[in-house]
Order: structure tokens, then sequence, then C-alpha cells
């Protein structure tokens, strides 16, 4: 429990609840990266480190498949179910609510604007674990968890098609993951933004140079 300090005691209590799945991508490696984000975006932005430790925990304690139908509803869900667990550590209502807000808000498919610091930092944090190569790595685990391509064999930057990164893993490149960084709420939380989405170019410029097609950058290879 080492690596959930300073919180070791509520992490024994809570984290058999917080995973409900098999997913690699969302494991309790991913709550140990998320939680040292938001840990150094807490203590720059001089938030609520406890508020904003429980809901990192909790944030996906219902599991949701990213290509099922109901993926949106997945953080209100898990946010529901973690009212219920706090309610039962006699959590105060101030508390519980700040907590659920931060969960529900987390997600991209939710489409919510935090309104609270904690729930900003949470957010950022989560956002940071889908960009860099570790963004690049729980990205192409996904893609073959729900059976995408690499990419299109004949148009790998869709010049002539529409984007499809249900369909092509390096479609999402595009559709989101260069796009995270736009979107960050904190001054901490966007530098380490900025600095993990260059890698990702790096990524995929090496990645296009080995399969022949064009680099991010807009240069080819012959």
């Amino acid at each position: 429990m080492l690596f959930f300090s300073p919180f070791e005691d509520l992490a024994r209590q809570l984290l058999p609840m917080a995973i409900e799945s098999d997913d690699g991508a969302h494991d309790i490696a991913h709550l140990d990266r998320v939680w040292r984000n938001a840990k150094q975006i807490c203590e720059a932005e001089s938030g609520n480190l406890r508020l904003v430790f429980v809901a990192v925990l909790l944030h996906d304690c219902v599991s949701v498949e990213k290509n099922a139908p109901n993926r949106h509803l997945a953080s209100r869900m898990a946010a529901e179910k973690a009212a219920m667990i706090l309610k039962e550590l006699a959590w105060c209502e101030q508390d519980i609510q700040a907590v659920c807000h931060a969960i529900e808000a987390h997600s991209f498919s939710a489409g919510l604007t935090p309104k609270t610091l904690e729930a900003k930092i949470v957010q950022d944090a989560d956002r940071l674990d889908s960009i860099g190569m570790i963004g690049v790595g729980r990205c192409f685990y996904t893609a073959g968890r729900i059976g995408s391509a690499l990419y299109d064999f004949d148009d790998p930057l869709a010049k002539q098609r529409e984007y499809n990164d249900k369909a092509y893993t390096v479609d999402h490149f595009f559709t989101k993951l260069f796009k995270i960084e736009s979107k960050f709420q904190t001054v901490s939380g966007r530098k380490m933004a900025s600095e993990r989405t260059q890698r990702m170019k790096l990524f995929l410029d090496a990645f296009l140079n080995e399969i022949q097609a064009e680099s991010a950058d807009g240069s080819h290879w012959v």
C-alpha cells in the first residue's frame, strides 16, 4: 500500500470495491498512476488531498467497456456506487457530494465540466494517464480488447475517408488523443499534458515511418 501514501488505511478499506473488471487499462496500476498524477497536481494547486484521493480510488469502481452503448453513463454509475460506499463508512454528506462530483465529472464520455478544484484535479490526473507513452500503451491495449485493427492498410491517415477510431487504432490519435491537451483544467495539468503530447507525436512519427506512411507533421517517406 506504500504507493497510496499517505492514505494507506483508506486504500485498504476501498481497494476491494475500487476495481470491478479484468480490464488491464483500468487496474490497480492505473489507480496508482492517476493517484501520483493527482497528488502532484493537488500539491501544486492546493486542493483537498483526501477528497482527491478517494475520488481517484473510486473513479472506475463501475466498469463499462469502451464500445458499450451505455459507456457515457459509467462515471455516473461509479459516483452512485461511491456514494453508497462512503455512506457506509459514515462520511459527511458534503464530502460525499464533493467526491461523487469529481468521479462523475472525470469522464470524457460524460461530457461534464468540473465545478470544484478537486474535480478539476481528478479529471486532469485521469486524462494524463490517457496520453504520453502510458496513453499509447493503453490505447493499443484497449483497441485489441475491442477488436480494432492497428490502422487502415489502404489509407492509414484517412486522407480519402472519415476517421473511424472504433475500427482503426491510429485514427484514435487524431480523433481524441492529440486533442486532450487543450482540455486540461489546471495550470500544472496543462504543463504535464504538453510534455506527454509531444512524446505521443514522436511515437506516431516513428510508427508511421515503419509502415511507410505520412508522418504526423506532414512529411513523407519514400
